[in-house]
């Protein structure tokens, strides 16, 4: 599993050992990636100091969200390879993977199934954002941040070429795995975050833009 994080240490303390506890009632085949970038607070030191034998924790240096997991991603073994932020991630998406035949599984806020509790604001925003996805490249698919879970082959193939950084890292990777025809599923989850956003939406909506046709000039070469 991964897991990025930056300037975290106060709120590692109490969801590092929840999403440890959650993973191993699931498994305990795994191991856990705490990618930490560019943090200030002491993160690191935090994560090591909670850390178990199936926890790794991994320094970079720039704060960066995509760097963080295609490092991440490069670093990790077995059948599946699952990222989450630290304060959204859930033991039913775990198992949805888990018992999956996909080569990628998305815990869609967008489907119909899922509960999301999130305010009405970050809820449109979500909705606006697939609009995009589907309008501007052609996507079929409903989420694309949040909880994922990937085949190796097809981080192998895809993460070492994916150009978008921070905010749509995993846009452009699940992008990149859909039009080479991977197989995804989509399975609901509840949206609970453990927190309050940290990141302002409005501030983000140029550099979504932006970046969104980054990523379609990108994907057209291929």
């Amino acid at each position: 599993m991964v897991v990025p994080v930056h300037n975290e240490a106060s709120f590692l303390r109490s969801a590092l050992p929840s999403l440890i506890e959650a993973t191993a009632g699931v498994t305990e085949d795994y191991e856990i990636l705490v990618i930490e970038n560019g943090s200030t607070d002491g993160t690191a030191d935090v994560a090591r100091e909670l850390a178990t034998d199936s926890v790794r924790v991994v320094e970079l240096e720039q704060p960066d969200k995509g760097e963080a997991l295609r490092r991440g991603f490069a670093l990790a073994t077995g059948t599946w390879v699952i990222s989450v932020d630290i304060d959204y991630f859930s033991v039913e998406f775990f198992r949805a993977v888990l018992a999956s035949d996909a080569d990628v599984v998305i815990g869609s806020k967008r489907d119909r199934d899922s509960e999301d509790r999130r305010p009405l604001i970050r809820r449109f925003a979500t909705w606006v954002f697939n609009l995009l996805l589907r309008v501007v490249l052609g996507s079929r698919v409903s989420d694309t941040h949040g909880m994922l879970g990937f085949r190796p082959w097809v981080l192998e193939k895809h993460s070492p070429i994916t150009v978008s950084g921070t905010d749509l890292f995993d846009t452009e990777l699940i992008l990149r795995a859909e039009r080479d025809g991977a197989k995804i599923e989509e399975v609901p989850v509840v949206v609970a975050e453990l927190r309050e956003a940290r990141s302002g939406l409005f501030g983000r909506i140029p550099r979504t833009l932006r970046g969104l046709l980054r990523i379609r000039r990108s994907l057209s070469r291929l």
